[in-house]
């Protein structure tokens, strides 16, 4: 049984001799040939070879041809912030000073969509084995991207405005998808990070009628569909499951065993979600292998896809991603290799801030990392927003857990959850992006 036929099995729920294996090769390929990620993400044939070199090395069941959640905003009138090591992340949104709705569809020749097609067609025929993805930018993050950080001010104040802002980013996402279907893509994701960053009330009012609507659609298209979210959705699971799709794919935040009884119910896979830095960036091969091991282990091999809790950073090495593949595809094996192993304390030490002698309120933003994680990309700039708003007596900070030292401090800070605010050492707003009212009295509780 190949990689595609297994995914497809485990999509319909049907017992499997092994776990599948979607290793989410964002930029990380680009490391493999020594592009930078702007060069990986503008060329065409740079893409195409960092694919197949890492199809040859990962061995996956089913991958990505490209994870970027900007294409349809760029091509939407946003400008970008290109970076070395990790996706562009939007700079502008072109509806942040009028509350208006586009019509403007995507055409094929629009931005870099002609880029991805062709690059979708040729690996298609060079990897007619393995199950690929084509990831979209869901709704809700593309509303995001085109109004800004308003849009949750929009939510209470104008929320018929949200509604039809949505639904036209429900078309954006359809006719993308008619595109990567075309282009032989066997699974469509709607990936939507800030799915975890609001209630399951206003899920149930803003997210529910265009997310049923856009499953439903690629069912009648004849793809299978997974729903990507990052940060700690927990809250929202159910609510997602509702919306009907195959999949649900969860990053590090979640209790995937507990998730796994909430998609069990509606009979859903679900799929993740090896952690990210500590594991998959800053750890070894072995952490790698024990990992999924473990994994492996709480989940079984129905309704579960192995996969890392979302695309892997740039600096993620090679062996620790194969160090994933043996053990999915020779679990004995990696079990003899690790007995016995112990991950490492890394023996970093943090130094605090003395939080009640600071002449200033200091806002943290406790991020994955704002440049590539949608989430946390938003909930820095709502942070930012509050320098402009107490003029001087108000300094913000990211904290990016890529960086070892942060790790430390989120244990010592008492965070678990990402992205997280907080103030003056005390955390505020976990997984939840505050609008600026709320974020501004919660800071004038604090300034001198």
């Amino acid at each position: 049984m190949n990689g595609k036929e297994l995914i497809a099995k485990a999509m319909r729920n049907e017992d499997l001799p092994r776990v599948p294996w979607v290793p989410y090769t964002g930029v990380q390929i680009g490391s493999l040939k020594g592009y930078t990620a702007t060069e990986l993400l503008q060329d065409g044939d740079k893409l195409y070879e960092c694919l197949v070199e890492s199809h040859r090395q990962y061995s996956p069941d089913g991958m990505p041809v490209v994870f970027d959640l900007q294409i349809e905003a760029e091509v939407l009138g946003c400008e970008l912030r290109w970076a070395d090591e990790a996706p562009p992340s939007v700079a502008s949104h072109p509806l942040s000073s009028e509350p208006i709705v586009p019509n403007k569809m995507p055409a094929k020749d629009d931005g870099r969509i002609g880029l991805v097609l062709d690059v979708m067609e040729r690996f298609r025929k060079a990897a007619p084995e393995t199950a690929l993805y084509g990831l979209i930018c869901g709704p809700f993050t593309l509303a995001s991207h085109l109004r800004g950080t308003d849009i949750f001010m929009d939510m209470y104040d104008d929320p018929e405005y949200v509604s039809r802002l949505l639904e036209y980013a429900t078309d954006v996402f359809l006719t993308m998808a008619d595109y990567y279907i075309a282009a032989g893509m066997d699974v469509i994701g709607a990936v939507d990070p800030l799915i975890s960053q609001i209630s399951p009330d206003s899920f149930a009012q803003f997210m529910s009628k265009p997310y049923t609507r856009l499953f439903a659609a690629l069912r009648e298209r004849g793809v299978q569909s997974s729903f990507f979210v990052c940060g700690d959705a927990t809250k929202n699971i159910e609510e997602m499951c509702k919306t009907n799709p195959d999949c649900l794919s969860i990053d590090e935040n979640i209790d995937m065993v507990a998730a796994k009884q909430i998609t069990d119910k509606y009979n859903l896979v679900i799929s993740g979600n090896i952690q990210l830095t500590v594991v998959m960036l800053l750890g070894n091969q072995m952490d790698s292998q024990k990992a999924a091991l473990e994994k492996i282990d709480a989940m079984g091999t129905k309704n579960f896809i192995l996969a890392p809790g979302c695309d892997m950073p740039y600096g993620v090495p090679a062996e620790n991603v194969i160090g994933v593949t043996l053990a999915v595809q020779d679990p004995e094996a990696a079990r003899k290799l690790v007995a016995g192993y112990e991950k490492q304390d890394s023996g970093i030490e943090v130094e605090m801030p003395d939080y009640k002698n600071l002449d200033h309120t200091l806002i943290e933003v406790l991020t994955i990392d704002s440049a590539t994680c949608a989430a946390c990309g938003y909930m820095k700039a709502a942070a930012d927003l509050m320098e402009a708003e107490f003029p001087g007596k108000v300094k913000v900070v990211e904290h990016k857990i890529t960086q070892p030292e942060n790790i430390a401090r989120l244990g010592k800070m008492g965070v678990a959850n990402l992205p997280t605010i907080a103030i003056n050492g005390e955390a505020k707003f976990v997984s939840i992006i505050p609008n600026k009212d709320e974020l501004a009295a919660a800071v004038k509780e604090t300034v001198q």
